[in-house]
């Protein structure tokens, strides 16, 4: 770890923060897990021929701004309805072992490691789907109860199409609140979506940041950070 990344660590261990929440795509790992597993599962034929023209259609329709962010990462979730949980989980382990552990941030992975050996709650908290979160957090220790992400009911092992949360934007604090009950004490985002999120911490950190929420990060004087690996 170089000096940079290590100035990092060590300037969140020093908060010794009690409740740790952190984003994940773009945040722990550059690039988006959600909307990689998205394509690939779409190519690879786990859903339906029609179930794949319909979600292309839809895709570039929100591409285009003609369907909302929580919308679309709801529904991105539901259209595995009727497959079992346990073969689209085995389909999220296989992407993001192939297409996405390279891409993790190591200096994410040790501060995420370092305060759990601190004794901090350290939880993840993602619009992408609950089973390639679930596939992710393996890589970082964070077990699945501690786990806010995209997800619906599963019934009997069959994925169902009935919502539990969305959260992305406001929904990320309101899941926060209704799960955790508590304020964290550390954020860690990258993108507009998660300044919501960042908002409520006593201590936001903006990790490789998109241009919206690096000019939010400026105005607001939250610490940024890039990882070495971002370039």
């Amino acid at each position: 770890m170089n000096a940079n990344a290590e100035q990092f660590v060590n300037s969140v261990l020093r908060l010794a923060p009690k409740l740790a929440v952190f984003d994940c795509d773009g945040t722990l790992w550059s690039g988006d897990a959600g909307e990689g597993f998205f394509e690939w599962e779409l190519n690879q034929g786990l859903v339906s021929d029609e179930i794949v023209r319909w979600a292309r259609s839809r895709y570039a329709d929100y591409r285009a701004g003609k369907v909302s962010e929580d919308v679309m990462c709801g529904e991105m979730v539901t259209l595995h309805r009727g497959l079992t949980e346990a073969e689209v989980q085995r389909a999220a382990n296989t992407y993001f072992e192939r297409h996405c552990v390279p891409w993790i941030f190591p200096e994410m992975q040790q501060v995420v490691h370092a305060l759990q050996g601190a004794g901090t709650d350290v939880w993840a908290v993602s619009s992408t789907n609950q089973w390639v979160i679930r596939a992710a957090m393996r890589h970082f220790g964070i077990p699945e109860q501690k786990i806010l992400a995209a997800s619906v009911r599963v019934v009997d092992g069959t994925i169902s199409d009935q919502l539990i949360r969305i959260p992305s934007g406001g929904g990320k604090p309101k899941a926060i609140q209704e799960v955790i009950q508590r304020v964290p004490d550390a954020a860690f985002g990258n993108s507009i979506w998660d300044a919501d999120m960042l908002g409520i911490a006593e201590h936001p950190f903006v990790v490789n940041p998109t241009p919206e929420l690096q000019r939010m990060a400026r105005e607001r004087r939250w610490a940024v950070y890039y990882p070495d690996s971002s370039g």
